[in-house]
């Protein structure tokens, strides 16, 4: 048989090679995170506003949108599953986050407020229309940080080093970008990537679902808000006004209670515990092991 019959066509070789550069982490990862950030810089609700039926309406499109962009990069160009994304188990994985994010502000509010730091207080009003905004801004803004950050980064960077890099870099990562946030400091941003950063992503590479983690952090900041706290330095409008007083290592000052050492010291706690799970069950990829995935 002729050697050059069994050759595929150049078309089809120079395709191949195509699709195998789109398929490579650091091309699919960059397209995929400016993707997402003009997704959400066009259709997520201002934070603080009251228009009620806007709020709604982007914050639904913002969702469905990012949601179809995120599935967008990993089926075209990464050619990959989205399994952690599946609908099966879906509503159980967020309900697991959610008691597990207002678990974890709950305890670090608890410890902060018996050591004399927040004391609390009814607000006068119940400003209605803003806490339903506030949950919706928070929710379309939980989606889009975890399709960004464990979505899209950790896997993308698990694939190039494994997960403890993986991990490493998108917690510092994301404690970084949080230094745009009002009253943010260094100190502040570093709490954010152990606190979250290391915690949402090692409860990502445990349950391996963008759900669970997306509840975590859709409560963690839902929390913070109705108790009146500030959520990163920003200003909140909630079910309670708080006093703060004491050290701002207890209470995390103007930032909020995530500048402060309580929920460090919990949310580190509580990530080396999900990393042993995590490890326990095999899930955790180590540096250099290449795996094999199905298109």
């Amino acid at each position: 048989m002729n050697e050059s019959a069994t050759r595929p066509p150049l078309s089809n070789r120079k395709d191949s090679k195509i699709a195998a550069f789109f398929r490579y982490p650091l091309v699919w990862m960059p397209l995929g995170f400016v993707l997402l950030v003009l997704c959400s810089g066009l259709l997520s609700p201002p934070f603080g506003s009251t228009d009620i039926p806007a709020v709604v309406l982007l914050s639904l499109l913002s969702g469905i949108v990012c949601s179809a962009a995120y599935f967008f990069i990993m089926k075209v160009p990464a050619r990959r599953r989205v399994p952690e994304l599946a609908l099966s188990g879906a509503g159980k994985e967020t309900l697991l986050g959610i008691g597990a994010g207002l678990l974890f502000i709950g305890v670090s509010v608890l410890i902060i407020s018996a050591l004399g730091g927040y004391s609390f207080r009814w607000a006068p009003s119940l400003p209605t229309g803003a806490l339903l905004a506030g949950l919706l801004f928070f929710a379309s803004a939980a989606l889009f940080e975890e399709l960004v950050f464990r979505g899209l980064l950790v896997q993308g960077i698990e694939r190039l080093g494994g997960s403890w890099i993986a991990l490493a870099l998108t917690s510092l990562f994301f404690g970084a970008v949080h230094l745009a946030n009002p009253n943010a400091t260094l100190l502040s941003a570093l709490a954010i990537a152990v606190e979250a950063g290391l915690l949402l992503g090692a409860a990502f590479l445990w349950r391996r679902n963008l759900w669970f983690v997306t509840g975590l952090h859709f409560a963690w900041n839902s929390c913070v808000s109705l108790l009146g706290i500030p959520v990163s330095g920003l200003e909140s409008s909630g079910l309670f006004e708080v006093k703060v007083q004491g050290p701002d290592l207890l209470t995390g000052g103007a930032f909020g209670i995530e500048g402060s050492i309580v929920p460090v010291v919990i949310g580190l706690t509580l990530t080396l515990w999900v990393l042993f799970e995590a490890k326990k069950s095999g899930r955790l990829i180590p540096f250099r092991r290449r795996r094999e995935e199905r298109i």
